[in-house]
């Protein structure tokens, strides 16, 4: 009998809970209607739709026409930063008027690349730096805007780090220079933040802000975007107007039901997800650093859940192979870049060498990981350390 694998990529993709399978099966072959028809199939469908839009917007603490689904969080990204730069090109305000959007250095590649695309057309994109801790500084925020910002997108938690940035500081930055402005607007992609942290878009003060279904124990395939203003973002699909004309095709009923207890589950369980977590990653720190002395944290890793790891004198892709043929799955960063085996923007973004971040490793824990596969992973990567 093979050894149980180890698990630790949990900010990559987590298991689907159990009760989200439960939620989510009825929709596959019993209540299989298309949200669009009319008939009773089609009503039942839409029915469950909306239930989960209420869900997610009630624990966003938001209205119900606030929260739009896309097919990933990715696409939530593109539909805040190319929806908020459409609109405004189109509007009246933006007539004859070069937009400008801001963003972090650290972002997630669908905030980067979506902002280097719009580049391509004409919009001024500053990209901020951050600090060795991967923190940007409100400062830095301040002095980057202009009469011709229209969207700022800072991210939560950053996947790679773990970095958790100052967002309603930010919020309130952008909003005391905004006054009564429509623009810029606030966007953050918080797809690794609501396992952990209140994503209330009121206490935040955010304007629009990306979720994940698969971050939080929910289905792949499905993603959110909440919208303060949903009027001030034009469509990047179109065609049956779907989902209040923000993105059309028929909606994947079973996700979305999945995504809604998924999201409920989040909200309901984040401070003990948070404590217990935590303790997972603090216990693995701790064995690290006893089997491994040289061990150093990349950044500060404010969120309980991420760890990116230096190993002086390994190279993190021959590490990472040696570790997943002994039985535990890490990563060398996020898992949309890691097949082009490119070394890391977050970490050249410290200021790290390029030495370090060839010699890093991101460890991440979640609720379905425990103490007896900590440990277990430790002694594996003792011996793979000592080959």
């Amino acid at each position: 009998m093979k050894p149980k694998r180890i698990y630790l990529d949990y900010a990559a993709s987590t298991p689907v809970d159990s009760a989200v399978i439960k939620a989510m099966a009825p929709y596959f072959a019993v209540e299989f209607g298309n949200p669009g028809s009319l008939h009773s199939f089609g009503q039942r469908a839409l029915g469950a739709v909306d239930k989960a839009r209420e869900v997610i917007a009630k624990n966003l603490d938001t209205d119900f026409r606030n929260v739009v689904f896309t097919g990933s969080a990715t696409e939530a990204n593109n539909l805040a930063l190319r929806g908020v730069v459409k609109y405004f090109l189109q509007s009246r305000t933006g007539k004859n008027i070069s937009p400008k959007i801001i963003i972090t250095s650290i972002e997630h590649e669908s905030v980067l690349d979506t902002a280097r695309d719009l580049e391509k057309d004409g919009v001024e994109v500053v990209y901020l730096p951050v600090d060795r801790n991967g923190v940007v500084e409100i400062k830095k925020v301040r002095e980057a805007l202009d009469e011709r910002t229209v969207l700022v997108s800072v991210m939560c938690v950053n996947n790679e780090i773990g970095s958790v940035q100052l967002i309603k500081e930010i919020s309130k930055t952008i909003a005391d220079f905004r006054k009564e402005r429509a623009y810029p607007l606030f966007h953050t992609d918080a797809a690794q933040a609501l396992n952990y942290f209140d994503c209330s878009v009121g206490k935040l003060g955010v304007d629009i802000m990306t979720l994940s279904g698969q971050k939080i124990c929910g289905p792949k395939g499905i993603g959110a975007l909440y919208a303060r203003n949903p009027k001030m973002l034009s469509p990047i699909i179109t065609g049956g107007g779907q989902e209040f004309g923000l993105r059309s095709g028929t909606e994947n009923v079973p996700a979305i039901v999945g995504f809604g207890k998924a999201v409920e589950l989040a909200v309901r369980d984040r401070d003990r997800n948070f404590r217990e977590v935590k303790l997972l990653k603090d216990r693995f720190w701790r064995g690290l650093k006893k089997i491994y002395p040289p061990a150093e944290i990349n950044g500060d890793a404010g969120a309980p859940h991420i760890l990116n790891v230096h190993f002086p004198t390994e190279y993190a892709g021959d590490l990472l192979i040696k570790l997943d043929i002994a039985g535990v799955a890490a990563s060398a960063g996020s898992a949309c870049s890691a097949r082009s085996f490119s070394p890391s923007h977050v970490l050249q973004a410290l200021g790290l060498s390029g030495e370090r971040v060839r010699g890093s490793l991101r460890f991440s824990f979640g609720k379905a990981a425990s103490k007896s596969e900590i440990d277990t992973a430790l002694v594996i990567l003792k011996g793979v350390l000592n080959r």
